[in-house]
């Protein structure tokens, strides 16, 4: 090690600067009663200035806590989940705790369970599953642990704590809004049939529908991608097509882009709305309408349902119910009038009430 590089205070240093024993400053390191309030703020003043770090090994042998939880995300990179993954860790790093993080694509029970384990092994207080699969968290929830799991899903479920957003409530308002443009034939391209998200979003958009009297048509089921809404966006009848609510962006994409290969224009032929309002929604051409979920929030409160099951805690964290986001990819039906004189989307929607 060359002279220069500065060396790593230790508790010693702490306790050294501060006039007390290093024991008195591991019991201020770990919140332990018994310490003078003066000690304390001595100790604290000595820990900032020397920019002493603990080490988490040395904490958890005396407080018998490791204060590591594991998080556990499967299937593809996607927008959602990843967004959703990298919030949850900047949440546990402000909350001063490790992460353990296993990325699976392989998502066959055995895997899932040695994962798990794996976890088990590292001593870790909770564990968080980000995934769209419900088997997956079957999996999880039938290990019967003895620490609690949190999983990122769209309904609550019975024998595991489950975060995320109100993809039912975000589904409805899309629909709402081609019906509100006057669109009377609205499809819709559904997500796997094995994500509780995609079947929130089908179930909205069905119930929607029927709280208006209007039939439903499903197009397709797709894997989340832009070659599946551009697959089914190439094979459909677009004759009987006006609007589309599409469960997600990526598919939305395709979608639009097939449209315009089949030499139709969106949205002057058809409308077509999204879902999650990924970076690329707002620089296509047209630029898309969708449904934006606050997929910092979902990660945050994760953790934090994560880290109340921790401490005991069991109050229940409201879902987030994502927002509306009107881009040019949706207009009314019949289209605009050659004038262009159509009232703004707010003035119809007084209109309507």
């Amino acid at each position: 090690m060359r002279e220069d590089t500065p060396r790593q205070a230790t508790i010693f240093d702490v306790a050294r600067l501060a006039g007390v024993s290093h024991q008195t400053v591991s019991r201020v390191l770990n919140d332990l009663p018994n310490v003078r309030a003066s000690t304390r703020v001595r100790v604290e003043e000595a820990i900032k200035k020397l920019r002493y770090v603990p080490s988490p090994a040395a904490r958890a042998l005396v407080t018998r806590r490791s204060r590591t939880i594991g998080l556990m995300a499967t299937g593809v990179p996607e927008f959602g989940p990843s967004s959703t993954q990298l919030y949850f860790n900047a949440a546990a790093r402000d909350a001063s705790w490790s992460v353990f993080t296993a990325s699976m694509i392989d998502s066959e029970p055995a895997s899932i369970r040695a994962v798990v384990e794996a976890f088990l092994r590292q001593n870790v207080e909770g564990i968080a599953v980000i995934t769209s699969h419900q088997g997956i968290v079957d999996v999880v929830a039938g290990m019967e642990l003895a620490i609690p799991v949190v999983a990122l899903e769209a309904t609550p479920r019975t024998g595991i704590t489950t975060v995320g957003a109100d993809q039912y409530t975000g589904a409805r308002s899309a629909v709402a809004h081609l019906a509100e443009l006057g669109h009377r034939h609205i499809s819709h391209l559904a997500g796997p049939r094995d994500s509780v998200d995609a079947r929130e979003r089908e179930r909205g958009w069905r119930d929607e529908l029927a709280s208006r009297g209007l039939e439903t048509r499903v197009i397709g089921t797709g894997d989340w991608s832009p070659s599946a809404g551009y697959r089914f966006g190439m094979e459909c009848d677009l004759d009987t097509l006006s609007a589309v609510f599409v469960a997600n962006d990526q598919m939305a994409i395709g979608l639009m882009h097939a449209l315009t290969v089949r030499g139709r224009s969106v949205p002057g032929d058809i409308s077509v709305i999204g879902f999650d309002d990924v970076p690329e929604a707002e620089y296509l051409a047209p630029p898309l309408t969708t449904v934006r979920q606050d997929f910092e929030r979902i990660g945050r409160d994760l953790l934090s349902a994560l880290l109340d099951r921790i401490n005991g805690d069991d109050s229940i964290i409201r879902q987030s119910v994502p927002e509306l986001i009107e881009r040019a990819s949706t207009q009314s039906y019949p289209p605009d009038p050659p004038d262009g004189r159509r009232p703004a989307a707010r003035e119809r929607r007084s209109a309507t009430a």
